[in-house]
């Protein structure tokens, strides 16, 4: 006799009967767990199992479990958010303990040794840029194990954009400017919160627009320069155009787990026809002093090699420049 899945207690091994579970529970750890790097790897862990269900009988339920379960990292790897989520759960005002810095994270977590963080310091000094960059920039470390390290000593979250569903929806709600200048894309809302993923800390006036626009507090995520631009390849127009119509389905299908063959992605809609961009007017206005230059040369050529320059140069140049327009009219006016 088959039993009703319990993703909890059969994929997870929770055993508590309460439900719902509160974010330490969901994680397997101790309450109030202030240990960001164990909060992490107790992530990763559980991100990975659930992602074997992905593509199979239980796919819904092995997504829904994946944002589950990326909602409780992001905010006890927050520390504003996860100051506020413990007060609701009763904890005490702790006393105030001191920060670590970027470089003393990445020194305690074995992500570089001492030899390679002075070799950083001395290229960041150099060509002025950001310690972390410089460190990815010398190959000393990839933005995979410095960003977490990054992301916890400006107390915000780090997510790989690759371990969740993306809301489609979601993205196309944010104008393709804003996304494609400031590098950044909308991860879910949580907790009446818009989560953003970027590279960076956003800009306060890029927050307050998306505040303005989304009706809610904007928090950012941080993630790897690599995940960001992945997702705008995929999601967002270049030429800041309206998006295509979006699928009934909500959430971006997770990849496949190893060994399993990753679902088919979606045939591309053709594009419909529409207003030239700044691009293909610019283009047409080439190709359009191209064509007229031929024909001046033909008159011009006609007129130096025949007697009848006024009869033959100006009809001839006049047909091949008509010619040489009307093709690369028609080229420019072809959707890109």
């Amino acid at each position: 006799m088959s039993k009703t899945l319990d993703v909890y207690r059969d994929w997870l091994k929770i055993a508590d009967a309460d439900r719902p579970l509160n974010h330490y529970q969901l994680l397997r750890l101790k309450k109030f767990e202030d240990d960001l790097a164990k909060v992490r790897e107790h992530y990763r862990k559980m991100n990975s199992f659930v992602r074997k269900y992905a593509a199979g009988e239980y796919a819904k339920e092995s997504q829904d479990l994946l944002n589950e379960l990326a909602k409780a990292m992001l905010c006890l790897t927050d520390t504003r958010r996860k100051s506020e989520y413990d007060a609701s759960l009763g904890r005490k005002q702790a006393g105030s303990t001191k920060a670590r810095s970027f470089e003393e994270i990445l020194l305690a977590t074995k992500v570089i040794e001492q030899p390679a963080l002075d070799k950083a310091r001395n290229f960041s000094k150099a060509i002025g840029v950001d310690v972390r960059d410089a460190l990815v920039q010398q190959k000393l470390a990839k933005y995979e194990a410095v960003l977490p390290a990054y992301a916890e000593s400006i107390g915000l979250p780090y997510l790989d954009l690759t371990d969740i569903p993306l809301d489609i929806r979601l993205i196309k709600q944010v104008p393709p400017m804003i996304a494609r200048q400031h590098s950044c894309v909308p991860v879910m809302i949580d907790n009446k919160q818009l989560l953003m993923a970027s590279p960076n800390p956003l800009d306060p006036n890029v927050e307050e627009e998306l505040r303005l626009r989304f009706g809610m507090p904007v928090r950012t995520v941080l993630c790897t320069p690599a995940n960001i631009n992945d997702v705008l390849t995929k999601y967002v127009p270049r030429d800041g155009s309206a998006p295509e119509p979006v699928p009934a389905a909500a959430a971006e299908p997770v990849a496949a787990a190893p060994g399993q063959p990753a679902p088919a992605a979606p045939a591309a809609a053709p594009r419909p026809a529409g207003p030239l961009t700044p691009e293909q007017t610019k283009d047409r206005l080439i190709y359009s002093l191209l064509s007229l230059n031929v024909g001046t040369f033909t008159i011009v050529g006609c007129s130096q090699f025949t007697d009848l320059s006024g009869w033959i140069s100006v009809p001839v140049g006049l047909v091949l420049a008509g010619i040489a327009f009307a093709i690369t009219w028609n080229r420019m006016s072809r959707p890109r």
